[in-house]
């Protein structure tokens, strides 16, 4: 006779089976096969009696799956559209790994004798074919894409490249010369650009300040399909140029201005007696004298000197396509320098001084810089801007 325990356990065993049967049911119905596989599958594996329920689960998804996927594939009809192997070899991929988990299972009986029947194909040499023939497609397209690269079309042969990378992503690392077509389309797509600085202001500038532009490292200019480079020779042909033309530097006078002007604060200065009308010093409720905080106002007077000096620089860069000799872009840059000085001393109680004060009393004027140096600083000042102007240029593909 079975106690009270045994009879909720048998309760709950059945709940489960009934319910992980109905979920592989629902998983089926849905056309979700591979999820009711994976269930089945599960439920199985290891399991001396095996449930008739995922038995036949296991093989009618299985089957519905197969059938699925080879209706599929006469669909895309890859022999008439070779796009379309790419695809195929996809769900052979699928196909195999679920006929890799069924295939340890098989043969498949229940613990009533009901054997389930799969039907397996060679799907290693389907998915070889398929891989084979998709990597052909993407080959010859690649090749195609790399002739019109021949002729200039560089989105042709970055689109080629990233189809001979997919091709040994996906298929095959050694493929055919895969390795010299997709140097080539490397080539073909990326664009050569000739940096150069050119003066027209008028002025002769320091020979520093073009090194100080210059001084660009190539890691900070290249981008994937974009390859920069400052100086040119004999032979080398690039794509496009980029000339920054510096057309103004505008040097301010050095300016002293002074001004005066006072502090004023309000501090305790000691403390007193709290007197009263007879001016006897009054008691708290302790018998203790009362006493209060004294404040007093405090001065001082401050002589400032403001020294400053500016330097503004003013260039353009243009985009030149060297194929067709065109001026494509025209962008300005700009920048600016400030020399800034401050110098203080003062008379009077120095307790007055604000912390704006403080900090610049005792400081002695300062050299004005010259104007060579404030130029080369905007040429430092003005690099980055010159540098993300070139990275992000939409005129040069």
């Amino acid at each position: 006779m079975k106690t009270g325990f045994q009879v909720l356990a048998s309760a709950l065993l059945f709940t489960f089976l009934v319910s992980s049967c109905e979920t592989a049911k629902k998983f089926t119905e849905s056309g979700d096969y591979d999820s009711a596989i994976d269930l089945c599958v599960r439920k199985l594996r290891g399991k001396e009696k095996k449930q008739l329920e995922y038995v036949q689960g296991l093989e009618v998804a299985f089957k519905k799956a197969q059938e699925r996927d080879l209706e599929t594939i006469a669909g895309l009809n890859p022999e008439k559209h070779p796009w379309n192997w790419e695809t195929v070899n996809e769900i052979h991929l699928k196909m195999r790994s679920r006929q890799d988990k069924v295939r340890p299972l098989a043969p498949l009986r229940a613990k009533n004798g009901y054997e389930a029947k799969f039907s397996f194909l060679e799907i290693g040499r389907l998915e070889s074919e398929s891989r084979a023939k998709a990597a052909e497609y993407l080959y010859t397209q690649a090749q195609d894409l790399i002739s019109k690269g021949e002729k200039g079309d560089k989105l042709a042969a970055r689109k080629a490249s990233s189809m001979l990378l997919e091709l040994g992503r996906r298929y095959y690392r050694d493929y055919r010369d895969k390795t010299e077509l997709l140097k080539k389309a490397r080539d073909l797509g990326t664009s050569y650009v000739l940096v150069e600085i050119k003066n027209q202001t008028g002025r002769s500038l320091p020979r520093e300040f073009t090194d100080r532009l210059l001084a660009m490292s190539k890691r900070d200019l290249d981008t994937e399909w974009k390859e920069y480079f400052l100086d040119s020779r004999p032979g080398e042909q690039f794509d496009y140029k980029a000339v920054f033309k510096v057309k103004d530097i505008d040097l301010s006078p050095e300016r002293v201005n002074e001004r005066q002007y006072e502090d004023e604060k309000r501090i305790e200065d000691g403390w007193e007696y709290v007197l009263d009308k007879r001016g006897n010093v009054m008691k708290d409720t302790l018998g203790n004298d009362i006493k209060r905080t004294k404040y007093a106002t405090v001065r001082a007077q401050v002589l400032e000197v403001h020294q400053t000096k500016a330097a503004r620089l003013i260039g353009y860069v243009e985009i030149i396509d060297l194929h067709s000799n065109q001026l494509i872009d025209t962008r300005e840059l700009g920048t600016e320098i400030l020399f800034e000085h401050y110098a203080a001393t003062f008379r009077g109680d120095e307790r007055a001084l604000s912390q704006e004060s403080r900090q610049r009393i005792g400081s002695q004027p300062a050299p004005f810089p010259r104007d060579e140096d404030m130029i080369v600083q905007a040429a430092e000042r003005i690099k980055p801007n010159l540098i993300e102007e070139l990275r992000c240029n939409r005129s040069i593909l």
